[in-house]
């Protein structure tokens, strides 16, 4: 009786201790830290703020609004997780709207003979009218179902409004 019980307890044992030594190598597989998505990279975050603050300069000083779209399309793309990504969606669609209106030509000051203005406003040709519009509302919907606690929601909803585009959008993010 008492060899019988020995073993019983022993395999008792020997059982709790696999039990429990799975659980906890499992524990060292579970995913740690925060998501990678939202991780920041400290240059590339740098390199963006200083992308938005030209474009912020160009859009509201210079009103070149190429040059500010192109900044922004470079942030966008380049650094799709940056902190003041709903900055960087107001600016290009308001560009966007802007350069649409003045027939996707951006306005100089520079002088050029007749000839040589043909051949670089035929270079210049960023895209057209409709398609800088629509640029313009994907952008700002964007700007509206990604960060709806945005300081530039208003201004967007009222340039959507501008463009024809229903205010309320179609969420993204279910």
């Amino acid at each position: 009786m008492r060899r019988s019980s020995v073993t019983l307890t022993l395999v008792v044992l020997v059982a709790g201790l696999f039990a429990f030594t799975s659980n906890s190598f499992a524990q060292g597989r579970a995913k740690t830290g925060p998501d990678p998505a939202t991780i920041r990279d400290a240059e590339l975050e740098k390199d963006s703020l200083h992308n938005l603050e030209v474009a912020r300069h160009y859009f509201k000083q210079k009103k070149a609004y190429l040059a500010a779209l192109k900044r922004c399309e470079e942030i966008d793309a380049g650094n799709p997780n940056f902190a003041k990504m709903d900055e960087v969606l107001f600016i290009a669609g308001e560009s966007s709207a802007r350069l649409a209106e003045s027939g996707a030509q951006q306005k100089t000051k520079l002088v050029l003979p007749d000839e040589m203005l043909a051949k670089e406003k035929q270079e210049r040709k960023y895209k057209t009218p409709e398609e800088l519009r629509e640029d313009a509302r994907v952008y700002l919907l964007r700007l509206l179902t990604d960060y709806p606690k945005s300081a530039f929601r208003s201004q967007a909803e009222a340039e959507l409004k501008a463009l024809g585009e229903p205010v309320k959008p179609v969420s993204s993010k279910q």
